[in-house]
């Protein structure tokens, strides 16, 4: 506890939030940074290789003055795959595609049918109902590789919801959305590692 403390007390004098800390075998020692957000800001600021590299140096003079334990350090973006852990997460992310999976399997809740084993889900994050959340997606046809599915079979599938409270979730991240066309995604994130 005493390293996660040390750890998210330098990112924060630094200017950033601690997205997420982990421990693998070998002494690797991964932390993942992004920039604070509050309600109401209205643009992205994207971890950039830059800042990696600032927390970088600055967290392996903390680590040596607090004497922790590690063999290597990696300090990272969260991606375009970032996981979403407390509210304020959803509330920055709301309107965006989320990939979702549940403690436990839940049935439908809205439109169409939903498989009462079912717990992993993609979809369009929405406030919900009570001070809880919703995820909205269409169970699109699965096309064969080569195969085309038609723009009228693709709107003909009904949309459907669930609603759900955070604390039935067993995680949460942002669908990893590219585009190679050259259009730009409704979001973007980096994925800048230094070491």
């Amino acid at each position: 506890m005493a390293l996660q403390q040390t750890i998210d007390d330098t990112v924060r004098g630094l200017g950033y939030e601690l997205v997420e800390l982990e421990r693998s075998a070998g002494g690797l020692l991964r932390v993942t940074i992004d920039w604070p957000w509050a309600p109401g800001e209205p643009t992205e600021r994207l971890v950039t290789v830059d800042d990696c590299e600032r927390v970088t140096r600055q967290l392996q003079y903390a680590l040596e003055v607090d004497g922790a334990d590690y063999r290597r350090l990696e300090v990272s973006s969260p991606g375009i795959d970032r996981p979403l852990r407390d509210a304020r997460d959803f509330e920055r992310f709301e309107g965006q595609e989320v990939d979702l999976v549940l403690k436990a399997p839940i049935g439908a809740a809205g439109v169409g049918q939903v498989a009462a084993n079912r717990k992993k889900f993609r979809g369009t994050l929405q406030r919900g109902k009570g001070g809880g959340w919703r995820i909205v997606w269409r169970d699109a046809p699965v096309a064969k590789p080569g195969q085309r599915v038609s723009a009228k079979r693709a709107a003909a599938v009904p949309e459907q919801a669930l609603d759900f409270q955070l604390d039935e979730l067993q995680s949460a991240r942002l669908a990893p959305v590219v585009d190679f066309k050259g259009r730009r995604p409704h979001m973007e994130t980096g994925n800048e590692q230094a070491e």
